[in-house]
């Protein structure tokens, strides 16, 4: 598997989903396991579902993001819908551990911001968690510019998350986004 610095996301294919599942699975705590299933049940709901493929096909990294109005169960894209109305949500993003560091989340959220200017939305949202901790998401969320805006206790008290949004101007989204990727 090689990465070329020009890795460029593409839409989600039904045939990623059992790559995709894997990579995601194997992320687990810091996001929720989702098997091929539910993967593919979830991606068609997203308004992002990108993925970004080595040179030989298999994935790398990928986002799925979820618009206002959906009919998303999360108790987090509910916080979210209730407090910060307008806003794109990142339901998940993963980076495969041998791809860190190589601008593949930095790339994905830049495609996040400008999906949100098409849809005229003005902020990105997403959560971290803090118990079990993701200190490295929290990290990059943070040079990313998103910010606390609140925090809850889910899955019956299982996770602790920090609720964070990152805001973006509507006459400077395009510079937003030019920053997301440098």
């Amino acid at each position: 598997m090689t990465v070329t610095s020009a890795a460029l996301p593409r839409p989600i294919a039904p045939a990623d989903v059992p790559a995709l599942a894997h990579l995601n699975d194997a992320a687990v705590p810091a996001v929720n396991e989702l098997g091929a299933a539910g993967l593919a049940a979830h991606v068609p709901g997203c308004d992002v579902a990108l993925v970004v493929p080595d040179d030989d096909g298999a994935p790398l990294a990928f986002v799925l993001a979820v618009a206002p109005g959906a009919g998303y169960a999360s108790e987090n894209y509910r916080w979210f819908s209730e407090h910060r109305p307008g806003s794109l949500y990142v339901d998940r993003i993963v980076v495969a551990p041998h791809a860190h560091g190589r601008g593949l989340g930095r790339t994905l959220y830049a495609a996040v911001a400008g999906r949100a200017h098409e849809l005229g939305l003005g902020e990105i949202t997403c959560e971290v968690n803090l118990e079990p901790p993701n200190s490295q998401s929290l990290a990059f969320h943070a040079r990313l510019g998103f910010r606390q805006v609140g925090e809850q206790v889910t899955k019956g008290g299982a996770v602790r998350v920090a609720l964070l949004a990152r805001t973006l101007d509507g006459g400077h989204a395009g510079e937003q986004v030019r920053a997301l990727t440098a």
